[in-house]
C-alpha cells in the first residue's frame, strides 16, 4: 500500500503530471485538493472554512474531520507529543488507517520563502512555525513519525525538493520503485523517548490540547525533542 499525502506547498502542483497508479490513496490537506487531480481524501481541521471545501465529493472521495483523525493520532500518543500541525496529523492518520508499506509527502516542506508565493495559491499562512507547544522542534516531530513508521514496517519519504522542515528522506517521483532507506535508528533511543512520553502523560483525548496548554512544559518536551533528534542517524550513501 503506497499513500501520498499532498500539502500546499508551491511544488504540489506536480502531482497533476504524475501516473496517479503509483499510489493507492491519495490525502490531501485543507486546499491541496485544488492542486491534485486524483485524490481519495480530504484532512481538514474543526476550523478549516466551508466555502474552502469542495462542493461536491465523488463516489471514491471523502472527509477526514477530526471526528476520525483525533483517534488515529491518539494511538500514536496524541498531538502533544506528534506534532499539532496537519502534515504530520495527515501523516498518522494514514499510518492508522491505511497501514502503508510506504507514505509519501508532496508540498510538506514546511519551509517558506521570504518572496513569492508560500503556497501553490500565493500566500498563505506558515501555520507549522508558529509558537506552539507542541511543535518545538519539526526535526524531532519528523524523526518520531519516520520512526513509529517504520516499526509499522512503513517507509516515509518526501517528494518535494529543497529546503525543508520535514525531515524525512527527500527523492525525485522517479526513485519510489527503487527507494531504500539510507538511516539508522537507534532502538535504545526511541524506547526512551517513549518511556519519557508516558512518564509525562501529557494526553489530551479530545486532542484540544490548547486548553490544557499550561499544563505542560516546554522544557521537558525540548528534552524529549533532543532525544527524538539523536534517535535517528542518516547513513552516508557512497
Amino acid at each position: 500500500m503506497n499513500v501520498l499525502v499532498i500539502g500546499s506547498a508551491p511544488d504540489a502542483t506536480q502531482a497533476r503530471d504524475w501516473d496517479m497508479r503509483a499510489f493507492d490513496q491519495v490525502v490531501v490537506i485543507n486546499n491541496a485538493w485544488r492542486a491534485a487531480i486524483h485524490w481519495n481524501e480530504l484532512i481538514f481541521p474543526y476550523d478549516f472554512p466551508d466555502e474552502n471545501k469542495p462542493a461536491k465529493l465523488l463516489n471514491h472521495q471523502k472527509f477526514v474531520t477530526e471526528d476520525q483523525f483525533v483517534p488515529a493520532q491518539n494511538l500514536f500518543g496524541g498531538f502533544v507529543y506528534a506534532g499539532a500541525t496537519m502534515a504530520f496529523t495527515a501523516g498518522y492518520w494514514s499510518l492508522a488507517n491505511h497501514l502503508p508499506t510506504k507514505m509519501c509527502f508532496l508540498g510538506c516542506n514546511m519551509h517558506y520563502s521570504n518572496s513569492g508565493p508560500t503556497h501553490f495559491y500565493g500566500t498563505g499562512q506558515p501555520d507549522p512555525l508558529r509558537v506552539d507547544i507542541t511543535l518545538t522542534s519539526l526535526r524531532a516531530c519528523s524523526h518520531r513519525l519516520l520512526i513509529l513508521a517504520k516499526m509499522r514496517g512503513c517507509d516515509i519519504v518526501s517528494l518535494s525538493a529543497g529546503k525543508t522542515n520535514l525531515h524525512v528522506p527527500q527523492i525525485n517521483f522517479d526513485e519510489l520503485l527503487e527507494y531504500q532507506p539510507a538511516f539508522s535508528i537507534s532502538w535504545e533511543k526511541m524506547n526512551q523517548a517513549l518511556k519519557y512520553e508516558k512518564t509525562l502523560n501529557y494526553y489530551v483525548e479530545d486532542g484540544r490540547y490548547w486548553l490544557q496548554e499550561n499544563f505542560f512544559c516546554r522544557d521537558k518536551l525540548e528534552r524529549l525533542d533532543r532525544i527524538w533528534v539523536d534517535a535517528l542517524t542518516p547513513v552516508p550513501v557512497n
